[in-house]
């Protein structure tokens, strides 16, 4: 059997890849500009073959002081600093102080590195480190639902077969939050489970004098008794629950009047999963002269909480989140009252079903300038038109308006901002209707709104849209998508087009067997 050369080859290939020589006294350098490659030898003076540093050499970066080589480590990108870390201890070292936030994944790292490896700390989280390990559940024939960085335990004879998650006993809390008090006296912010005693929050808050914002996670009325020895708080984030995840006890006008009266200074305040009404809002208002936003997420507030927002004297934003309902019973409208300090609006996945609590809510937020409502279930062209109307209008049955007060129609007239996204109940008509009576409108952003259609643009919104500072249009993602792939084949219909296909290939293959039997 005759034996293929091993010099055989396409007749292409250069015949420099073939030689008998190794490769010597060359450089292979890509010219980016023209993308040839050329070969070119070495300068003068350099031998050919250089002979590798000594793996046992001096470190030359031993001659720069730590202060001088942390200005030059600082200048590395941020992807570049694990790498680094791994060159020498010293790197290392100096590595860990550049670091500023961190996410804890493993509690005993807390107390036994932590503060060693990065001691300048000022942002970390603790809750994925809090929650215990599910291993156990595993053992009884259970399952792990990981998502993210947490593991939820799995009961296959439960209903639902998902558990609440466990947390860490206390004492192990108390300990690693007391190690971290000590080791990152720096910290500004702080993200943790109150399932630590009141000991060791009065330990962080007197050895972390600097910190500005707290997250607190199966927050209590209880839990919230330290709160008043955080001197220089001013953003506050409480999780009552988290449905699926963990319950508890939650906070209720108990909990908010402690808070009211520890943190006087608060400028931005979050409620998730919380309860409460009007007692506990009203006392925030009163208390906290200084909060500019407030958020409401997944609330379990009683009816009735919307009046206390008139309370909230320097009250700039107001965003609600994953709100099932805004607010089961309002209240009549003279004892609602109004908060004209509110700018901004913000509705993000809120489930809009009655016309009469998103009519008190724009009646408080009657001098509201920039107006958001993104994926909001149920926002369709009678309950967009709600934001329109002011205190002159008053609704009765299933949206039927009626004037009692002559001369006070339309109320929110000075809009200067909408966005709207995900709302696919609104029709073009439905938006004209609404922001062809705002004269300040001066910014529009519309995106995914399948049923506002280009086609349906009048010539007074073309108009308008003319005059606006800023404008994003992209209402019906379909139109864009086929607007894309015209011309390319792709965006048809997928049954019609592959049988046509199909057919077209058979009278194809049919031909050819006629031509030739």
């Amino acid at each position: 059997m005759h034996q293929q050369s091993p010099q055989r080859r396409l007749s292409s290939w250069p015949d420099f890849w073939f030689g008998d020589k190794p490769l010597k006294h060359v450089v292979l350098k890509m010219q980016l500009g023209d993308q040839i490659l050329t070969l070119e030898p070495f300068p003068a003076g350099i031998p050919a073959s250089m002979p590798p540093p000594p793996a046992g050499g001096p470190d030359l970066t031993a001659l720069l002081s730590d202060e001088l080589l942390l200005r030059i480590l600082a200048a590395l990108p941020d992807p570049l600093h694990s790498p680094a870390s791994l060159v020498c201890k010293r790197w290392l070292r100096l590595l860990g102080r550049l670091r500023r936030s961190l996410t804890l994944l493993d509690w005993p790292f807390l107390y036994h590195r932590l503060p060693l490896r990065f001691p300048d700390l000022t942002d970390v989280d603790l809750v994925p480190a809090s929650f215990a390990s599910p291993s156990s559940c595993t053992a009884t024939g259970g399952g792990v639902l990981t998502r993210g960085l947490v593991s939820v335990r799995m009961d296959p004879h439960a209903e639902p077969p998902i558990g609440g998650c466990r947390f860490l006993p206390t004492d192990v809390i108390d300990r690693g939050l007391e190690a971290l008090a000590r080791g990152c006296a720096g910290l500004r912010k702080l993200a943790l489970v109150s399932a630590a005693s009141e000991s060791s929050l009065l330990t962080v808050a007197g050895e972390c004098a600097t910190l500005q914002e707290l997250e607190l996670h199966r927050c209590t009325d209880l839990a919230l008794g330290p709160i008043s020895a955080f001197k220089n708080l001013q953003i506050l984030r409480l999780v009552g629950s988290v449905e699926g995840l963990y319950g508890g006890p939650g906070v209720t006008d108990i909990g908010l009047t402690i808070l009211a009266n520890g943190c006087k200074r608060l400028v931005k305040l979050e409620l998730s999963g919380c309860e409460g009404s009007y007692d506990g809002i009203s006392a925030v208002g009163r208390c906290c002269l200084m909060l500019e936003e407030l958020t409401i997420c997944d609330h379990r507030m009683d009816g009735g909480w919307m009046a206390a927002l008139s309370f909230c004297e320097n009250l700039k934003t107001l965003r609600l989140q994953s709100c099932k309902k805004i607010d089961t019973d309002p209240g009549p409208e003279e004892h609602l009252g109004s908060c004209p300090t509110i700018e901004r609006l913000q509705l993000q996945r809120c489930q809009l079903r009655d016309k009469r609590s998103l009519h008190a809510l724009f009646m408080v937020c009657e001098s509201v300038r920039e107006i958001m409502f993104q994926d909001c279930w149920g926002l369709d062209d009678e309950m967009f038109r709600i934001t329109s109307i002011g205190r002159g209008i008053r609704l009765l049955g299933a949206g039927s308006l009626v004037l009692f007060r002559v001369g006070v129609t339309e109320n929110i007239m000075w809009v200067k901002f909408l966005s709207l996204e995900g709302c696919s109940l609104l029709t073009t008509e439905g938006l004209e209707l609404v922001i062809l009576s705002w004269k300040d409108l001066q910014r529009l952003v519309v995106i995914s709104c399948n049923k506002v259609k280009d086609d349906e643009v009048t010539p007074a919104l073309a108009s308008l849209f003319s005059v606006l500072k800023e404008l994003k249009w992209r209402p019906d993602s379909k139109s864009v998508l086929d607007m894309n792939l015209a011309g390319t084949g792709m965006g048809k219909k997928g049954a019609r087009f592959f049988r046509k296909q199909f057919l077209q290939g058979r009278q194809h293959l049919k031909g050819k067997a006629e031509e030739n039997p």
